[in-house]
């Protein structure tokens, strides 16, 4: 009976972080673009290594 004095308070002391941790990323923003990172990965990222690299003629995949 007194594990219930100590893990009642615990679990109620966890929610309330978890609930302050969703509330503050609700009003930061986190949530607001959620289609926007689904369609990126669709598209190609021009200004990456391996573009740049081809750009100076380089050939990534035949080095020594």
């Amino acid at each position: 009976m007194t594990d219930y004095l100590f893990l009642i308070p615990v679990a109620l002391a966890l929610g309330a972080i978890a609930l302050g941790a969703f509330m503050w990323s609700l009003r930061s923003g986190q949530y607001d673009d959620l289609a926007g990172a689904a369609e990126r990965i669709l598209f190609e990222d021009r200004d990456g290594p391996a573009d740049t690299a081809r750009a100076h003629g380089d050939n990534p995949s035949h080095r020594n």
